[in-house]
C-alpha cells in the first residue's frame, strides 16, 4: 500500500516537474531566444501610427480666381448590425417605424441608386450569423457634396426623434474632394481627379507631384482604452502641403470664349471645336477651350469619351489658308512678295496636279495684294511652290515652329506632321494642305510671332507656382525661341493680313471685322478627306488674326470641325466667332479703340479731340470698376493694391479723350511707390505722378525708357528718359 502511494507520489511529482520544465523553456524560447520578433508583435498592439494627408495645391487663375481646390466632402454609410436589431426591435415593430425600409428609400431618392442594390448592403453580413458594423454605400454616396450630406443629417435626425435613438444606423464619414468652382470653364486645361483621388489630365496630371505635397506621419503608444501614454515616444512629421498653381488663363476671357462656343456648337452641331487665346508679346495663354467639353465635378456624366481630348494640343489638322500666313511672311522676308505685281488667276499646274481657286474661273489677271485678299490658292503656289522653292519653304515652317510640339505645360502634345514626299506636297503645303497638318497650339504661336515683331515665343499656361509651406513663388518669364522674320517684315506682313479684315468688299476676313479697332488676321477652309477624296460640302473652318494691329494684346485661333450647313452659315461662324471674343476682350483689358479717320477729321474741324465725360467709379471695388469700364470701352489702370477705388484721374464728370486712360488709386497717395513708367507716354507719367504728389524732370521725346527717384528737400522727384518708339 505504502508502495503504491510512493509511486503514486513519484509519477504526479514527475509530470508537475516535466509540465514546470516545459513551461520555463517555452518563456525561455519567447523572452529570449525569440524576444525580437515577439516584442514586434506586441508593439503592433500598444503603438498607433496615423498618416497625416496634405492638402492638395490650389489651381488659380491669373488674377487669384480659384479654379480647383480641396473642397469639404462626405461618404455616406450604413450600419447592417444596428439597422437589423431595430428592425427587429419590439418597441419599434409596435410603433410600425420600419428604420431598414425608411433608410433604404430616403437613399434611393437623394442618391439615386437602386433600392434593390441598397437593401442589399443594410443586409450585408462577415459570416452567416453576423452583420458588418459598417458598409459604404458605393459609388452614389462616395464623397458627396454638403448640400446632399446637409439632407442626409436632416433625414438621420428626424429618424432620430421618431425611434428616440441615439444611433440609426446612417452615418456621415468626413472626407475632402477635389471642387471645380467654375464647372465646366477650362475644363481640358485644368483636368481632374477622380473618386480614389488619381490625377486625370490637364494641370492636375502634369503637375500631380507638386499638388499633391508630401504626407505626414504621427507615431505613439497607447494604453489598452486608446489613450496615449504620458511617457512613451513619440514620432512626429508634418505634412508639407501641395504647392499652389498660378495659370496664365484670364477667367474672364475663358468665359467669352466658352460662350461663343457654346453658341455655336448648339446651332451648328460641329464634330469640335478649338478656340486657344494668347498675348503675343509673352507667350501666356489668356484661354484655351474645346467641344464637347465636360464638368470635373462630374467627370461620369460626360456623354463621350471625346469630351475628354484636348484638341487643342492632342489633334492635327489641314489648317488652309490660314496657313498662308507663313508662306506670306517668308515670301516677304526673302523679297518675293510684290503686292503690285500681276499673275492669272483660277487655276495652276504645279507639281503634277492642277491645283483651282475657291472661284474656279478665277478673277482674271489681278495683283497679288489683290490675291491675299481674295485668298487665292494660285498666288500662294506661285510664291511657295515656284518662287520660294521646297527648301526654303521648308525652312521657314519649321521656324515658325510647325513639325515639332511646343513644349506648353499640357499632356499630351502631338508634335503635328511635315513630310515632303512629292512636288505636289510642296504646291498643297504653299496654301495649308496635303502633308502639311498642324496642331491648334503651334498655328497660334506662328501667327503670334507676326503680331510681335518676329519672335516666336514659347507657350505657356503656367505663370507661378507658389509655396505654401516657405512662401516662395517661382515666377516663369517669358521664354523666345528665335527670331523667326525681321521686325520690319513682321510690321508688313502685319499690314497687309489688316487689308484681308478691313477691306469690306473682297477680304475674306471681313467678317471679322471690329469697329473701332485694327484687326489682322487670315480664314482658313480645310475640305475634310472622306473616303480618301476631298469632300466638297464638308470641312474644318478657321480664322487666325490679332488686335490691335498697332500694339497686338491678344491674338486669337478659332478652329471648326465640320460644321453643319457649312454653305448656309457654318463656314462663317469663325471669323464672327474671332469678332465677338476679341471685341469682348479687347474692352475687357481696357485697350483703346483705333482713332478711325472721321475721328481725325472730327479732330482738325473742331480743333480739340473728341470726348466723353468720366464715370464715377470712386468707390467700387477694383473688380467692379474695371468691369464697368471695360464695358464703356475705357482704358484704365490701377495704382495700389488697396480694396476700394479711392480716388480717380480724371474725376468723375470731368471730360476724357478717346484713348485716355482713367487711373485707379486704391491706396492713400504716400504709401504708394512709385510704378514702372517703361513704355508710357509723358502725358501718362504726368497723369499718375500728379496723382501721387511727385515733381516730374524730362529728358527727351516720345516714350520713357529709364526712370531715377530722388528726394529733395521733402519733395518726391522722378526724372524720367524719354526716346521715340520707332527711331
Amino acid at each position: 500500500m505504502v508502495k503504491r502511494i510512493k509511486l503514486r507520489t513519484l509519477t504526479i511529482g514527475g509530470l508537475f516537474t516535466l509540465f514546470f520544465i516545459v513551461i520555463i523553456g517555452r518563456l525561455f524560447w519567447y523572452q529570449v531566444i525569440n524576444q525580437p520578433f515577439w516584442m514586434a508583435e506586441a508593439k503592433q498592439s500598444w503603438a498607433v501610427k496615423k498618416e497625416i494627408t496634405p492638402v492638395r495645391g490650389t489651381i488659380y487663375d491669373k488674377n487669384g480666381e480659384v479654379l480647383a481646390m480641396d473642397a469639404p466632402a462626405y461618404t455616406v454609410a450604413v450600419g447592417p448590425k444596428i439597422i437589423q436589431e431595430l428592425r427587429t426591435s419590439k418597441k419599434l415593430v409596435e410603433k410600425n417605424i420600419d428604420v431598414e425600409r425608411l433608410i433604404v428609400e430616403k437613399l434611393s431618392v437623394i442618391l439615386k441608386k437602386p433600392e434593390n442594390e441598397l437593401y442589399e448592403l443594410v443586409r450585408k453580413k462577415k459570416d452567416k450569423d453576423e452583420f458588418y458594423a459598417q458598409v459604404e454605400v458605393r459609388s452614389e454616396g462616395w464623397k458627396v457634396n454638403d448640400e446632399t450630406a446637409q439632407k442626409l443629417r436632416d433625414f438621420t435626425e428626424e429618424l432620430k426623434k421618431t425611434t428616440e435613438l441615439r444611433d440609426v444606423g446612417l452615418y456621415l464619414l468626413p472626407e475632402v474632394k477635389r471642387f471645380y468652382a467654375k464647372e465646366s470653364l477650362a475644363s481640358h486645361v485644368l483636368g481632374y481627379t477622380d473618386k480614389q483621388g488619381n490625377p486625370i489630365g490637364g494641370i492636375e496630371k502634369l503637375y500631380d507631384e507638386q499638388l499633391r505635397g508630401a504626407a505626414g506621419m504621427l507615431q505613439y503608444e497607447k494604453d489598452r482604452m486608446g489613450n496615449k501614454l504620458p511617457k512613451a515616444s513619440e514620432v512626429y512629421k508634418p505634412s508639407k502641403d501641395g504647392d499652389n498653381i498660378y495659370l496664365t488663363i484670364d477667367r474672364n476671357i475663358q468665359q467669352y470664349i466658352q460662350d461663343a462656343m457654346r453658341e455655336v456648337y448648339n446651332k451648328y452641331s460641329p464634330h469640335s471645336m478649338t478656340v486657344i487665346a494668347a498675348d503675343p508679346k509673352t507667350g501666356d495663354i489668356l484661354g484655351l477651350a474645346n467641344m464637347p467639353d465636360f464638368n470635373p465635378n462630374t467627370y461620369w456624366d460626360a456623354k463621350d469619351i471625346a469630351a475628354f481630348y484636348n484638341h487643342a494640343v492632342q489633334s492635327r489638322y489641314e489648317p488652309g489658308s490660314t496657313f498662308k500666313i507663313v508662306t506670306l511672311a517668308a515670301a516677304v522676308q526673302e523679297g518675293i512678295f510684290d503686292p503690285n505685281a500681276t499673275f492669272v488667276s483660277g487655276r495652276i499646274y504645279a507639281g503634277g496636279r492642277l491645283i483651282h481657286d475657291v472661284n474656279r474661273d478665277g478673277w482674271g489677271r489681278i495683283t497679288y495684294f489683290e490675291g491675299l485678299k481674295r485668298s487665292s490658292n494660285v498666288a500662294f503656289v506661285k510664291l511657295g511652290f515656284e518662287q520660294l522653292k521646297e527648301e526654303r519653304l521648308k525652312a521657314y515652317i519649321e521656324k515658325f515652329g510647325f513639325g515639332k510640339p511646343t513644349g506648353i505645360e499640357l499632356p499630351g502634345e502631338n508634335n503635328g506632321l511635315i513630310r515632303f514626299e512629292y512636288p505636289a506636297d510642296v504646291a498643297a503645303a504653299s496654301y495649308g494642305h496635303g502633308k502639311v497638318q498642324v496642331t491648334p497650339i503651334q498655328q497660334i504661336m506662328a501667327v503670334a510671332a507676326v503680331a510681335n515683331g518676329g519672335k516666336l515665343m514659347k507657350p505657356h499656361i503656367v505663370g507661378k507656382v507658389h509655396d505654401p509651406v516657405t512662401g516662395e513663388v517661382t515666377e516663369r518669364k517669358p521664354e523666345v525661341v528665335r527670331q523667326v522674320i525681321d521686325p520690319g517684315v513682321a510690321k508688313t506682313v502685319s499690314e497687309y493680313l489688316e487689308q484681308v479684315v478691313a477691306d469690306q468688299q473682297i477680304g475674306t476676313g471681313k467678317n471679322a471685322y471690329i469697329e473701332g479697332y485694327r484687326v489682322a488676321g487670315k480664314t482658313g477652309t480645310a475640305l475634310k478627306v472622306i473616303n480618301g477624296e476631298y469632300a466638297t460640302t464638308r470641312a474644318v473652318v478657321s480664322f487666325v488674326g490679332f488686335a490691335p494691329v498697332e500694339d497686338p494684346r491678344i491674338a486669337l485661333l478659332v478652329v471648326v470641325d465640320d460644321p453643319q450647313d457649312y454653305w448656309e452659315g457654318g463656314g462663317f461662324v469663325a471669323p464672327l466667332m474671332f469678332k465677338k471674343i476679341v471685341s469682348q476682350s479687347l474692352r475687357y483689358m481696357g485697350v483703346p479703340s483705333s482713332i478711325s479717320g472721321q475721328e481725325k477729321d472730327s479732330e482738325k474741324k473742331t480743333g480739340a479731340p473728341t470726348t466723353v465725360k468720366a464715370p464715377d467709379i470712386q468707390g467700387l471695388k477694383p473688380y467692379d470698376a474695371k468691369q464697368r469700364l471695360a464695358e464703356q470701352g475705357i482704358v484704365f489702370e490701377t495704382v495700389g493694391a488697396g480694396e476700394k477705388v479711392k480716388r480717380q484721374y480724371p474725376a468723375p464728370g470731368e471730360p476724357l479723350a478717346i484713348g485716355q486712360r482713367i487711373y485707379l488709386l486704391t491706396d492713400e497717395p504716400e504709401k504708394l511707390p512709385l510704378p514702372n513708367f517703361k513704355g508710357k507716354s509723358l502725358r501718362d507719367v504726368m497723369e499718375i505722378t500728379s496723382m501721387l504728389g511727385w515733381e516730374v524732370r524730362v529728358d527727351g521725346e516720345g516714350y520713357v525708357t529709364q526712370q531715377k527717384e530722388t528726394n529733395e528737400n521733402g519733395a518726391r522727384i522722378v526724372h524720367i528718359k524719354l526716346e521715340p518708339k520707332h527711331p
